[in-house]
């Protein structure tokens, strides 16, 4: 498959373009054509001649946009065919300050989580850096076709995959997304299953994005239930990595805690997870399951609040986030794999 320029910073995209022997305004030109997602052909200010070099080398367009779908509280799901015909989904998000991306980082997941369906069929590959740059610059362009001046304005990394998984590929995908659409890490959430290696390698990487750790329960006996990454990471280092990820970063560290009926909601439970959290700043982000065929099963808003005000008497940063998308496969994960299904007639096979 030919490379995909948009993985290059403008640095880097100079430095490839070398033997060519471009100007320094021409590889500003093409560097910036690339973040706003248009291929060669389209590249109007560079010669014919150029631009068609250019298209038998290499890739401009990370990924596309194949299917749509809008919810009514104004959420788009994403489906999103890459160049090696792989799917993947993204999640625009309106907000009163602006929009925000859900972004995947992988094709699938190796972490197994009982409650997510992007991990049901596995780990396919890595998502490259300029790929998860196209989830943004797709839902700029789709944002521009219906007429709106608006942007993404802050990125989540919680779509399919586990970023720590990718960390190279993440990480400089941070960084282009800062330089190319001015996105900077502070508007940039990454969420983890809790990798502690990698949470402590971000911190002396001297990365600042807010880390949003994936709990789902207090102790290691029932996180292992759910989560079989709790083998090779318990929760005490885990909440050590996160301790030390504040300290070099200075910011407060979330905690994600999908709540889940006859499992993790009671008394005991908020106790041990208030003790958990108390040691440094954070923030415990309660979240609706988002029922996708497993066992588990979710809560319904007065238990929600009963834990909610559990776990605020224990003198808790906490909310709960607000469900979006419910009528559209919001969970990741599902649009692919009901798209697939539609696709091939019935098959499950993602």
């Amino acid at each position: 498959m030919k490379k995909l320029l948009i993985d290059h910073s403008e640095i880097e995209l100079a430095e490839e373009l070398r033997r060519y022997d471009l100007q320094k305004y021409r590889v500003g030109q093409i560097y910036k054509w690339l973040n706003d997602g248009v291929d060669f052909a389209e590249m109007t200010n560079l010669p014919k001649v150029l631009r068609e070099k250019l298209s038998e080398e290499y890739r401009a367009v990370g990924a596309t946009i194949v299917k749509s779908a809008r919810s009514k509280d104004g959420t788009v799901k994403f489906l999103f065919s890459l160049g090696d015909g792989n799917l993947i989904e993204g999640v625009l998000m309106k907000y009163k300050y602006g929009y925000t991306m859900c972004v995947s980082t992988q094709v699938g997941c190796r972490m197994g989580c009982a409650f997510c369906a992007s991990g049901i069929d596995g780990l396919l590959r890595n998502l490259s850096p300029g790929e998860m740059l196209s989830e943004v610059i797709c839902a700029n362009a789709y944002l521009r076709s219906f007429g709106s001046d608006e942007r993404v304005g802050n990125v989540v990394l919680m779509g399919s995959g586990e970023p720590l998984d990718n960390y190279e590929n993440v990480t400089k995908f941070i960084r282009l997304l800062s330089a190319g659409q001015g996105i900077g890490q502070r508007g940039v959430s990454l969420s983890t299953c809790g990798i502690v290696p990698n949470i402590r390698r971000l911190a002396d990487d001297g990365f600042s994005v807010t880390l949003c750790i994936s709990l789902h329960a207090p102790t290691d006996e029932k996180r292992l239930g759910i989560m079989p990454a709790a083998r090779a990471y318990k929760i005490g280092d885990i909440i050590s990595a996160a301790e030390y990820y504040f300290k070099k970063s200075g910011r407060r560290v979330v905690f994600e805690y999908a709540m889940m009926r006859d499992f993790n909601i009671s008394t005991a439970d908020a106790e041990t997870l208030r003790k958990l959290t108390r040691g440094f700043p954070s923030h415990i982000n309660l979240i609706p399951l988002n029922e996708t065929g497993s066992k588990l099963v979710g809560v319904n808003k007065k238990e929600a609040d009963v834990f909610l005000k559990k776990l605020i008497s224990l003198g808790a940063s906490v909310t709960i986030r607000r469900s979006l998308g419910d009528d559209i496969e919001g969970a990741c994960g599902q649009l692919k794999r009901k798209y697939a299904k539609d696709y091939n007639g019935g098959s499950n096979d993602g």
